[in-house]
């Protein structure tokens, strides 16, 4: 009995070490077939995580440049080479400097060029400053018709008070009427309503 358990044992034995052979082959034919794939696969994930390291801090170096070039601008506004290095390293923090210089300034002209920058915010609050300034109620009507204007409850106010200017009541009436439920001046609508328009 026990060398019939033996023969067993060595065939099992046998058996393992052939399978384990047989994976061994397996393996390193597939190595082998895709051994430049693997390759180019490992030069590839670092090639893209080294470029996202440099990105980042070419990033991080240009945040810093242009912040530095707005302190200084701060300091000497007229200074035309500091405009222009702003406007290379951030064109929409050039715009918001000059938005900031046309407002303190009270440039209208400058404000109305503004109407067109590529920052979305700052076009739009050139845009509401030109029509606010105007004091033209078309003006005011075409800023406030656009969906996403950040101003649009203030126009519509601001328009109102100029339909009062001109005893135009029910037009004002109309103006408030448009201010959102859920806005913050609602109670200066309240007002105007109490006071000036019912």
């Amino acid at each position: 009995m026990s060398l019939k358990k033996n023969i067993d044992m060595v065939k099992e034995e046998l058996n393992s070490e052939e399978k384990f052979f047989e994976k061994a082959v397996i393996t390193e034919k597939f190595v082998k077939k895709y051994k430049n794939m693997m390759i180019g696969a490992v030069i590839l994930i670092i090639i893209v995580v080294v470029s996202n390291i440099v990105y980042n801090s070419n990033k991080q170096s240009t945040i810093k440049e242009a912040n530095e070039i707005l302190t200084k601008l701060s300091v000497d506004t007229n200074n035309e080479n500091l405009k222009i290095k702003l406007e290379q390293l951030s064109p929409n923090l050039h715009d918001a400097w000059l938005y900031s210089q046309a407002i303190a300034l009270n440039d209208i002209d400058k404000l109305k060029s503004l109407g067109a920058s590529k920052a979305i915010f700052i076009s739009d609050l050139a845009n509401y400053e030109v029509a606010s300034r105007s004091e033209d109620n078309d003006k005011l009507v075409k800023y406030s018709m656009n969906q996403d204007a950040i101003y649009k409850d203030l126009a519509f106010i601001q328009n109102a008070i100029l339909y009062l200017d001109k005893n135009e009541i029910q037009k004002a009436h109309i103006e408030l009427r448009k201010v959102s439920q859920s806005s913050s001046l609602k109670s200066v609508v309240l007002a105007l309503l109490h006071f000036g328009v019912k």
